[in-house]
């Protein structure tokens, strides 16, 4: 068996890795249910409501104006909370735009309902009469919610019982809301606390195989990615139930997350629940609560309503203790090397200011930690071309005879002392950095709009440079299927280079497929993000460097002069 053979399988194998695995993963590997749907007997009472039905939609600035509101404003943050409902249904992420424009607007997370895209989080309680509801109009103790200012939102009904939300925020992505009853009045009350998080629609990234949005939660310490909005619509009253001590549930999009945390000691009910017209809703209940006349009782849940970047993640989660909110990243199988790269990879990035620059950092030390397995297949790769023509002899002689002619490859393997499998580890161990490397530019919102040089504006995207729109002179952007950037031509351009250092196949079907294979690896890693093109070509240059040192120190041997007849 070659050594081209063997890298042949190898990359095959990468793709199935990059494509199939996740998909043949959960058909024959999957995931165990993060915890049972609660049974219909089961089902606590005091449901939170549904989020109302949307209507015609309205102009957003419009329907922000028109009412009382709490101004949002901190560093990460601009929006406001709605005095009808205590929503905070109006958010715009500061931090990120929604396209590379230089006057392109903020990327807008929640938006009041009867408008585009309604989206909104609200807390509240159920239970008996004289509890507030979505039309009750709060009171606010301040008119702006900053992390230095809260703004307490109250109410009192007619019993003389008076409901308080306490807000605050931090400096990037998460509120807390203490809800609070206070019984001044001279009958008892039992309220159950709910927060919910509504939307109108499905959110602009759909679920694939390899990146999960949509429905999300953790319950019972797993990560619950099963879920997505046409299991709550074909679930049983369009609600899926859960029951959970600590843990966390809400949607994700690709880069974006709204998350409902209660305390960690307590347990919860949560459900997600679909109410037709593309309506859904992330809910968590606490337990019902019993206020007596005089008395007052508080329980507190916290909104994660932002962008999923890792380091802050990880801060609530370390910090806060909120189990696995980093797994709103879908990092996949492969988490354990996909962290550590993307940490590896972001610390190049602080230190040279560009993530080309760092990707092509990345991609040497890599290659500085694989040198000695790769210098042994290089090195097993020049003895395959010395050996060559004896492998053409043998060949030849037993062309009629395959037992024969492996058996006597493989003695010709054992006395030249070639292992023609040693080209396989480099290239297998390179799959999961890969692959890893392929997660961070794909779903990590860091990397999203950071360029690189000249041509290149957004690493996390394909390679806009195509001789179809005559290399950006025409001004549109073709599919990247038809459309081929200028990395990934030199990526195939750079694979190309590779084969023919490589002792070629003896077999001519072999040798034509490898003819063809890296003009189909252009084609194929056309649409993949412009940096993970940029790893590979850079790569492959490497390998280039290395293989052409290594057939110097050992050349092939002459050809034998022919003999005379």
């Amino acid at each position: 068996m070659s050594d081209n053979r063997n890298m042949f399988l190898a990359i095959l194998l990468s793709i199935v890795v990059l494509f199939g695995w996740a998909a043949v993963s959960e058909r024959f590997f999957p995931t165990p249910k993060s915890n049972a749907p609660v049974s219909a007997a089961q089902k606590p009472d005091g449901a939170a409501p549904i989020a109302d039905a949307p209507t015609m939609l309205r102009d957003r600035a419009a329907v922000i104006a028109e009412g009382a509101r709490v101004a949002i404003r901190t560093p990460a943050l601009s929006g406001s909370i709605n005095l009808a409902g205590a929503r905070i249904d109006d958010l715009l992420l500061l931090r990120h735009d929604e396209t590379l424009k230089k006057d392109s607007a903020n990327v807008r997370l929640f938006s009041p309902s009867g408008t585009q895209g309604a989206y909104f989080a609200e807390f509240g309680w159920t239970g008996s009469a004289g509890l507030p509801t979505a039309e009750t109009r709060w009171t606010a103790s301040a008119p702006t919610l900053t992390p230095e200012q809260p703004v307490t939102l109250s109410w009192t009904n007619a019993a003389g019982q008076t409901f308080l939300i306490a807000l605050s925020v931090d400096k990037d992505y998460l509120f807390t809301a203490k809800q609070s009853i206070v019984n001044k009045g001279g009958q008892a009350l039992v309220a159950r606390p709910y927060g919910l998080v509504a939307r109108v629609g499905t959110g602009p990234d759909k679920s694939t195989f390899n990146a999960h949005t949509g429905p999300i939660g953790v319950f019972g310490g797993k990560t619950d990615y099963d879920n997505n909005y046409e299991d709550i619509d074909e679930a049983p009253d369009r609600q899926i139930d859960f029951s959970s001590k600590g843990g966390w549930i809400g949607f994700t999009d690709k880069y974006w997350l709204s998350a409902l945390i209660p305390a960690n000691d307590t347990t919860f009910d949560a459900n997600f629940r679909g109410g037709g017209d593309q309506r859904y809703q992330a809910g968590v209940r606490g337990e019902p609560i019993a206020v007596g006349p005089g008395q007052t009782a508080a329980t507190t849940t916290r909104l994660f309503a932002g962008a999923k970047e890792v380091d802050v993640l990880d801060r609530y989660q370390d910090g806060l203790g909120v189990v696995r909110l980093g797994s709103a990243i879908d990092w996949g199988w492969f988490e354990v090397i996909a962290k550590p790269i993307f940490h590896l990879l972001d610390w190049l990035f602080e230190k040279t200011g560009n993530l080309g620059v760092a990707i092509i950092g990345l991609t040497i030390l890599i290659r500085f930690v694989l040198f000695p397995i790769a210098n042994k297949q290089y090195a097993s790769m020049a003895k395959m071309r010395q050996v060559q023509p004896k492998m053409k002899a043998l060949q030849e002689r037993y062309k009629d005879d395959k037992l024969k002619l492996q058996q006597e490859m493989m003695e010709l393997y054992k006395t030249e002392k070639v292992n023609p499998l040693a080209g396989c580890l480099p290239i297998l161990l390179q799959i999961p950095i890969f692959y890893a490397l392929y997660k961070t530019l794909f779903l990590v919102i860091d990397m999203r709009h950071q360029p690189f040089y000249l041509w290149i504006k957004d690493l996390s995207a394909p390679d806009p440079l195509t001789p179809v729109n005559l290399f950006g002179l025409l001004p549109f952007t073709p599919p990247p299927y038809i459309g081929i950037g200028v990395l990934p031509i030199l990526l195939g351009i750079t694979m190309w280079l590779q084969q023919k250092l490589n002792p070629q196949p003896l077999d001519e079907i072999q040798q034509k497929v490898f003819a063809i294979l890296p003009w189909m690896f252009m084609i194929i890693m056309a649409p993949f993000a412009a940096g993970l093109q940029l790893y590979w070509t850079v790569n492959n240059i490497i390998s280039i460097a290395q293989q052409w040192v290594l057939i110097r120190k050992h050349p092939a041997p002459a050809p034998e002069p022919a003999k005379a007849k």
